[in-house]
């Protein structure tokens, strides 16, 4: 076994695959489930895959349980994309009309906008304040779209996740924490 390896599947019975993924960003061991991704278990350097492998052993149960959930949002995920199916050319226009509007209500400012069909991220603000939305967007709710709106356009003024970035950004969006972990429950690709 490689020592430089990123990352191990490991079968527990009565749970199926889990995926133990070495982590820079870790200080501890977690583990997380993600809708058509499973469960996953994060291990900083210097923590061997055995000693994750038992630690995801122990959460045998915290798992089942929290992947009856994933499999049940999964489920709703297959329904609303096949009873909603996406044109792009809308999406991207509606995106950037909400974008303006809320641009206009709330007086932001952004360079420019694109809309494209990304893997890992929601939006994104870039230095120069360009606007980066994933058009998968519209198919979450009114709340969630806002939400990632406000977000990069709050990036516009203040470009981390400090205190005074998710403060500024309670002013647009109330309890934006709260909102933040509602769209980690939906997954990209």
């Amino acid at each position: 076994m490689s020592r430089n390896m990123r990352s191990k599947k490991v079968q527990i019975r009565g749970v199926g695959d889990v995926l133990l993924e070495r982590s820079n960003r870790a200080k501890h061991m977690s583990l997380s489930i993600r809708p058509f991704r499973g469960a996953r278990v994060a291990v900083p350097r210097g923590v061997s895959f055995a000693a994750a492998e038992n630690f995801a052993h122990s959460k045998t149960s915290w798992i089942k349980k929290h992947l009856e959930k994933m499999t049940f949002i999964e489920k709703q995920a297959e329904v609303l994309k096949e009873s909603h199916p996406m044109d792009e050319g809308d999406a991207r226009k509606n995106l950037v009309e909400r974008l303006d509007e809320l641009c206009k209500r709330n007086g932001f400012k952004y360079n420019r906008v694109f809309v494209k069909n990304q893997k890992t991220r929601w939006g994104s603000c870039s230095d120069k304040n360009n606007i980066n939305l994933n058009v998968n967007l519209v198919q979450l709710s009114d709340e969630l779209i806002d939400y990632v709106i406000l977000h990069e356009l709050v990036h516009t003024r203040i470009k981390d996740h400090s205190n005074r970035f998710w403060e500024e950004l309670s002013k647009f969006v109330e309890d934006p924490k709260s909102v933040d972990k509602k769209l980690r429950e939906y997954t990209l690709g």
